[in-house]
């Protein structure tokens, strides 16, 4: 199929390149003119602006946006707005909230322009390994582009989710998920890391991807983390997050659903980015001043 394709970072342009390795044609615009360039080497069709990748594509144009959720979005999909015609297709492959994906599909069923949501999880990897999608929105429309959903995800690795914002969703708890994951296997290598033993985390690490039960990607990621760097010592101990692990806890608290794990996981996140604990501050000088507990002064 022809598209057009308007966000070329470090998954857009991996995944055009994985779309014209199975011989679609994909017309390429990103702010930056070398990320243009890189991908026409590879096979893409350069637009120096929006209206010209609308011009190059074929009738019932279909765009792939990945670009930052937020206003980033809305002022790509205001700019195509004007741009498109009748039952033409707009795709949002990245980690927008559900909510405004709604609020979208109805703007835009207003020009008879189809908008679907895919959630996209497969990182920088996803160029050799492919993507999972988590699709949503009209069902003829995501039938329609269904050979490009096809040729991003490997074999059982796209879902279409349902109605307009089930995607996004889906990817959001899928994303919720990944904190509490991730969060596992930060607490359980620290307590080793802490032990009164002398032990390897890398060939322990290594180990585990044999039959273990907690093998999976995230950990095969930590053996190939700690096999650059076995102590870390190269890192900041400041881990940020994109949005996800909030909205799902949001979702839950809506929805009257207990997310402790992903909700303690967020939290520690924001830990982290502290160089001081006010609370930490107020913890010890209660005890201080309840129980006479020491307190350690600057």
């Amino acid at each position: 199929m022809k598209l057009g394709f308007i966000g070329l970072g470090k998954m857009g342009g991996n995944m055009v390149q994985r779309l014209l390795l199975s011989g679609h044609e994909v017309v390429v615009y990103d702010r930056s003119a070398e990320a243009i360039d890189h991908l026409v080497e590879k096979g893409a069709i350069p637009a120096e602006s929006i209206e010209v990748l609308i011009r190059k594509l074929n009738n019932r144009r279909i765009v792939w946006l990945m670009v930052p959720s937020g206003k980033p979005v809305d002022d790509t999909i205001s700019l195509l707005t004007g741009l498109l015609n009748s039952e033409d297709i707009i795709i949002d492959g990245g980690n927008s909230n559900y909510k405004q994906t709604q609020e979208r599909a109805v703007q835009l069923a207003e020009h008879q322009i189809h908008f679907l949501d895919c959630g996209t999880s497969g990182g920088i990897w996803g160029l050799e390994n492919g993507y999972s999608l988590m699709s949503g929105g009209n069902k003829e429309a995501s039938e329609y582009v269904l050979p490009i959903y096809n040729s991003l995800a490997p074999e059982n690795s796209y879902t279409y989710c349902g109605e307009s914002g089930s995607g996004h969703f889906v990817k959001m708890v899928h994303n919720g998920i990944e904190y509490g994951m991730m969060q596992s296997f930060a607490e359980g290598l620290e307590i080793m890391e802490k032990s009164p033993y002398n032990l390897d985390l890398l060939a322990i690490t290594s180990g585990w991807q044999q039959g273990s039960v907690v093998r999976s990607w995230l950990l095969e990621l930590l053996v190939l983390a700690l096999k650059m760097d076995p102590k870390l010592e190269k890192l900041k101990d400041y881990v940020e997050d994109s949005g996800e692990g909030r909205w799902t806890i949001q979702a839950a608290m809506d929805l009257n659903v207990p997310a402790h794990v992903i909700t303690a996981a967020l939290y520690t996140r924001f830990q982290s980015r502290q160089d001081e604990s006010f609370a930490m501050k107020v913890l010890a000088s209660l005890r201080n001043q309840f129980g006479g507990h020491a307190v350690i002064e600057k």
